[in-house]
């Protein structure tokens, strides 16, 4: 085409207005074929089930993973974590988790425990109040904002709540109830599924 040759303005507008469908169009498909390698809104929403490896933890030690947004920890309790669990009872607000038992304690954690082996306490991190997360105070005997007679548990550091190492709360707390047992399961003896278990999905 010659530069001195008069541009056809119908036929520039048909090919501009083709070329702005066709891209569309791309794009829609391209969409389209990409929101189905991602999960819904739904399932994102709902929160997948979360494997944890617990191989190599040692006594005291603490793991944490997100699951449905929420923190949840996997504690390994030593023999006298254990054992001093059962001197807690009467300054528990709770001690064998009868309440909102279908909300915050799975059949199988209703135990002095409140798990399914001893060494080992799977909880929601979130206290029971406003929702603050507590920190972790493993360490026995006297120290700031704890009894004298502290054996090892949690302090919320937003208004005092204290829960034991089985996530019981002691009583005349700001915190109403026990921290949650989220449904969990082991798929092996190193390996926990956090958010199934072999009756549910939460």
């Amino acid at each position: 085409m010659s530069n001195n040759q008069p541009v056809d303005k119908e036929r520039r507008v048909w090919m501009i207005a083709c070329g702005a469908a066709g891209g569309v169009a791309a794009v829609a498909t391209g969409g389209a074929f990409l929101s189905t390698l991602a999960p819904s809104e739904r399932a994102k929403a709902a929160g997948a089930p979360v494997e944890l490896d617990i191989a190599g933890m040692k006594p005291g030690e603490m793991k944490t993973v997100e699951w449905r947004g929420k923190p949840v920890w996997v504690i390994r309790r030593d023999n006298k974590m254990i054992e001093d669990l059962k001197s807690n009872d009467t300054k528990l607000a709770d001690p064998k988790s009868e309440r909102k038992p279908g909300e915050l304690t799975p059949e199988y954690a209703r135990n002095e425990y409140r798990s399914i082996k001893p060494e080992y306490l799977v909880a929601v991190g979130i206290c029971s109040h406003l929702g603050c997360s507590p920190s972790a105070k493993f360490d026995a005997g006297p120290q700031p904002s704890l009894p004298d007679d502290w054996k090892g548990g949690f302090l919320c550091p937003c208004h005092g709540s204290t829960f034991d190492l089985a996530g019981r709360v002691f009583a005349n707390k700001p915190a109403p109830d026990n921290l949650e047992v989220p449904p969990h399961k082991y798929l092996s003896d190193t390996k926990i599924l956090i958010g199934v278990d072999d009756n549910h999905t939460a």
